[in-house]
């Protein structure tokens, strides 16, 4: 069963920019007590923890993506966004938004597709 929401996925050229949202699929589940993040997974390669942040708001990034994404949750904090600027051709994969609800056990999204590309 699908337990977040994500959007924002597409199709854009090198240097271009995407935001992705995550939210949770029911309202039972308050995302803002948790710590949240990003994954993305490229075919054939393993999958790579992008970005995290804290239900306080502490982040966290890739080496990757330093400097280029930016992950932030709005005032509630049952929303997190992934803004993706300087996009690359690298960057292109799948990406997956995670809550981490215990140690042990997380939610997750279904997946939304990046494709940079010229």
């Amino acid at each position: 069963q699908v337990q977040l929401l994500e959007s924002g996925g597409g199709l854009v050229e090198p240097g271009g920019s995407l935001r992705l949202s995550c939210a949770s699929s029911s309202s039972g589940i308050q995302l803002s007590f948790y710590a949240m993040g990003w994954y993305r997974q490229a075919p054939g390669k393993q999958r790579e923890l992008v970005a995290t942040i804290t239900s306080g708001g502490s982040t966290n990034y890739a080496d990757s993506v330093k400097g280029r994404f930016t992950v932030t949750r709005d005032n509630p904090g049952n929303t997190v966004y992934l803004q993706m600027s300087s996009l690359k051709p690298e960057d292109t994969a799948v990406y997956y938004c995670i809550a981490r609800i215990t140690p042990s056990n997380n939610y997750w999204g279904q997946g939304t597709q990046v494709t940079v590309s010229s």
